[in-house]
């Protein structure tokens, strides 16, 4: 293999994996708080892609899209929690995450409904001039994509370590009676966990609308992506779903270039039962 074509590859994974990485830290985020899976967690990155496209449509500015997405998509993940999974009477895991599931199948129902079946194009956050590192091309949204994911991983430690809100967070999740006994408001918890990961969720599709296309259907595979990659590098750790994500990327890239594309998708369901069967605990212990 050239070494210009493994560079390429390693390029175009890395920055698939970092959009990865973004959808991983949002199972995490719910995980810490309920240790749940959201299963709509794709539809999250879905529908902040079109919001934002919808947004730049009517008012051609990228910050105004790029926050009007975030901000609408954080809302639908509030109510989300607060209409479909807080009225449960039996809130056990299995109950809430076959909601989940249900939910991602509506929202990708009303996405259909509303944007149809076209796929939408969304402009780059810095032009389209390509950068040259040898005979291999950058895209100032490749290093958007994985700066921003460097800095959401950075601002997420912080924000589970360093602040009580976050230390709350992880109350719950490890012992529900005792947070309570001390104060914790678990539904109050659960909420901003739902809020954050859906927030997460629609940047890393604004973020990926450049480099692709915004389409009803495109959460699905998204979000089985990053759970693989959440379940990859530990579902209690961030860091863990950051390094899941890359790991899963680049392998993904190097399979399409080396074997064929058709193995693409397969690659991660692979690498997820390999990891259920040999460290089902992940490469990173949760906690982290």
């Amino acid at each position: 293999m050239e070494l210009a074509s493994l560079l390429q590859y390693l390029i175009s994974g890395l920055t698939n994996g970092a959009i990865y990485a973004l959808i991983a830290l949002g199972f995490v985020i719910i995980y810490h708080a309920t240790t749940i899976i959201n299963f709509a967690q794709g539809e999250m990155v879905m529908l902040g892609a079109l919001c934002a496209i919808t947004f730049y449509h009517h008012y051609p500015s990228l910050p105004v899209a790029f926050l009007g997405g975030v901000a609408l998509v954080t809302l639908v993940g509030i109510l989300f929690e607060r209409l479909a999974l807080r009225p449960v009477k039996d809130p056990n895991p299995i109950t809430l995450i076959i909601i989940t599931v249900g939910g991602g199948v509506f929202f990708k129902g009303v996405a259909m409904l509303l944007w149809g079946k076209d796929a939408y194009s969304f402009p780059s956050f810095s032009g389209d001039a390509p950068f040259h590192l040898g005979e291999a091309t950058l895209l100032p949204q490749n290093l958007w994509v994985i700066g921003l994911t460097a800095v959401v991983l950075l601002a997420l430690e912080a924000f589970f370590r360093l602040t009580l809100v976050g230390k709350a967070m992880r109350a719950c999740a490890y012992n529900p009676r005792a947070a309570r006994l001390v104060g914790i408001s678990q539904g109050r918890m659960v909420q901003l966990s739902f809020a954050l990961s859906a927030a997460l969720g629609a940047g890393a599709g604004i973020l990926i609308a450049p480099l692709t296309l915004g389409v009803y259907d495109m959460g699905t595979m998204l979000g089985l992506k990053g759970f693989c990659a959440a379940i990859l590098g530990g579902l209690g750790s961030s860091f863990g779903g950051v390094l899941g994500g890359l790991i899963l990327g680049v392998a993904e890239s190097l399979a399409t270039g080396l074997v064929s594309s058709g193995y693409r998708d397969a690659v991660a369901f692979l690498i997820l039962l390999l990891v259920l069967f040999l460290r089902p605990q992940g490469l990173i212990r949760g906690g982290g």
